[in-house]
């Protein structure tokens, strides 16, 4: 399909019929650092977000010579925009009615061209080169994708949390990482208690590390709670694992805030509370964003 024969309304933007051919995606961190496709963009200058994943998605479009569809998670606005983008540069964004209804088949056709596994080995590869910053906001693009997609309590989802909090521990956010580890565990001990304790561990050596003695309480907590249930389960088998669980009694303990007896809070019992209170809610999508619409003939990289 050229750019000319794609369908257009009244206003000469792009008619919503016109299939796309394939899916992207997109995020933006808090930060500005933008990621499309499991790809981390240079952002030189005073170059926008919204303006750089629009050209980065129109060159697609362009070779393709056909209509793209593309998902943007914006954590700098905490909202999602789903977008349409064509070979002549223009652009719209659309209400996610508007889209694949949300399940299977729109999360196959999202993960069809680019599969998750591919971006974990590229977000390994900056990980083995040192260059935290990419590996780190790589992954939090794909995990935020993927609890979009297919829910945070999802195998794919699960993992990219686990990279996500392992890198947070080595670029020394112990704070970050130790939310992101709970979570993991939070919800291994809600959906499947057997292969909870490697999760509990992994939290347990990122609480280790911080200073903050209220969210060493808070969390210390919760993971106290952890251990004891599994504990009670029998699952408490690894001497190292034995030994993470004393650590956190004792140094509760030494604050006065150890918890008496096994009743589970609502984070670790089945069916109860939210999996990941701390991940932000995101605004849905709507029809009409100004920053991801472009008419045609819009040049790459131009002034919004």
């Amino acid at each position: 399909m050229s750019s000319e024969l794609t369908p257009r309304d009244k206003g000469n933007l792009p008619a919503l019929g016109a299939p796309p051919l394939i899916r992207l995606d997109a995020y933006v961190a808090e930060d500005g650092s933008t990621v499309v496709n499991g790809h981390l963009l240079e952002m030189g200058g005073m170059r926008q977000p919204n303006e750089a994943i629009l050209d980065a998605i129109a060159m697609f479009a362009r070779t393709l010579g056909a209509p793209v569809a593309a998902t943007v998670i914006d954590r700098s606005v905490m909202q999602v925009a789903r977008l349409r983008v064509y070979p002549d540069g223009s652009s719209r964004t659309i209400a996610d009615d508007e889209d694949l209804p949300p399940g299977r088949e729109r999360t196959a056709a999202e993960e069809a061209a680019f599969p998750p596994l591919a971006r974990v080995e590229r977000i390994i590869q900056h990980a083995q080169r040192e260059e935290l910053h990419a590996a780190f906001v790589l992954a939090s693009a794909l995990r935020e994708h993927l609890t979009l997609r297919r829910g945070a309590e999802d195998e794919l989802s699960l993992e990219a949390r686990a990279i996500e909090a392992y890198l947070a521990y080595l670029r020394g956010d112990y704070m970050l990482s130790t939310v992101l580890a709970l979570t993991v565990a939070r919800i291994r001990c809600r959906t499947d208690l057997n292969r909870a304790a490697p999760e509990v561990a992994r939290a347990t050596a990122a609480w280790q590390r911080l200073l903050d003695e209220r969210q060493v309480t808070t969390r210390g907590q919760e993971l106290q709670h952890m251990w004891e249930r599994l504990a009670a389960e029998g699952l408490l088998l690894e001497p190292s694992h034995q030994a993470m669980a004393q650590a956190v009694r004792s140094r509760l303990e030494r604050h006065g805030q150890a918890v008496a007896g096994l009743a589970a809070p609502p984070a670790v019992t089945a069916g109860e509370g939210p999996v990941a209170p701390e991940d932000k809610p995101l605004k849905p999508t709507r029809r009409g964003l100004r920053r991801f619409t472009r008419r045609p003939g819009r040049s790459t990289g131009s002034a919004p």
